[in-house]
């Protein structure tokens, strides 16, 4: 049995709940003839836990989005990491019900020739806004499929004309003590940053998420604006994002900084790299049973120019 101490908790400890309640399904299933009743998969949670938000008009279909089945709303805000809000995936619904995402600001800094500081509104209207049906993997090894409303990241990127020193950009999360209650318990280190290279920021899959289901973030998938990287693990994702830098060098990562055996700066989703303690070859997606394979670049392979000629063992 591995015992984690709450300070030193990695994603890697928490108990994939896609496992557990397909395995209760399953025997539920099994020893009542086959008529245990089963919601997707997953047990009933209270719908109030799923915040819901006003709806975003407008919206334009992304030739970039799979044709795959989604998961349901339900699915998506109310399994969730962000650690501020609880490292259970039912946590963040409940602890964060009350975070205030308005008024918000980001702020684009470092090698740019014009730093600027935006607020929402100005983000939301620097590109139309699309639906984006992305799946996603985590390095747990459950799998999941959002729509995604929002734009490519390129479209805020370029607002502030990078330098030639920009090789890097860094991501840095809200963090506030008085509206993040679980934040003690984190075990990681606060707040939460990010980071990616900059030929990734700028690639056009890389999505500046503000909503989902046709509607605002809820504050638990990240409020009001966070990155969506598809080919990434799920980390890399930053939430509730409030400064973007550009840098010349590779920025420090929270899961790299807290377990840099396990955690990687690419984090490229790679069926042929195992974590230290299980594979990576298999899936499992939020509400089934039986797991699959998992594909290269998460399916995404049109980044795969982005790594030509690097070793994506070595550069995990």
């Amino acid at each position: 049995m591995l015992i984690g101490k709450p300070k030193a908790l990695p994603y890697s400890l928490v108990t994939s709940k896609a496992d557990y309640l397909n395995r209760r399904r399953f025997l539920s299933t099994v020893l009542a003839g086959g008529t245990a009743a089963a919601i997707g998969g997953r047990l009933a949670v209270p719908e109030a836990y799923a915040q819901s938000g006003r709806k975003l008009s407008g919206l334009t279909k992304s030739p970039f989005s799979t044709t795959e089945k989604m998961n349901s709303f339900e699915d998506i805000t109310t399994y969730n990491n962000y650690y501020e809000f609880g490292t259970g995936k039912d946590e963040p619904a409940v602890y964060a019900k009350n975070f205030k995402t308005t008024p918000w600001t980001v702020s684009l800094e470092g090698e740019v020739t014009q730093p600027k500081t935006l607020d929402m509104d100005a983000i939301m209207k620097l590109a139309p806004l699309e639906e984006r049906i992305y799946r996603h993997r985590c390095v747990e090894g459950w799998s999941i499929v959002v729509p995604w409303i929002g734009f490519s990241l390129s479209a805020l990127l370029k607002q502030v004309v990078p330098t030639a020193k920009a090789k890097y950009i860094s991501f840095e999360t809200y963090f506030d003590t008085k509206q993040m209650p679980k934040w003690r318990s984190a075990g990681i280190q606060l707040p939460y940053v990010e980071g990616l290279r900059m030929d990734e920021a700028m690639h056009p899959l890389t999505l500046l998420g503000v909503g989902l289901y046709g509607q605002v973030l809820p504050n638990q998938n990240g409020a009001p604006l966070r990155l969506v990287v598809p080919w990434k693990y799920g980390f890399k994702s930053i939430k509730s994002i409030v400064k973007i830098k550009f840098v010349e060098k590779q920025p420090p990562t929270t899961w790299n900084i807290a377990i840099s055996n396990e955690y990687g700066f690419y984090s490229n989703v790679n069926p042929k790299v195992d974590h230290p303690r299980w594979t990576q070859a298999k899936e499992r997606r939020l509400g089934e049973v039986f797991r699959r394979d998992t594909l290269m670049f998460n399916g995404y392979d049109q980044v795969a120019s982005l790594y030509a000629g690097m070793d994506l063992k070595k550069n995990y």
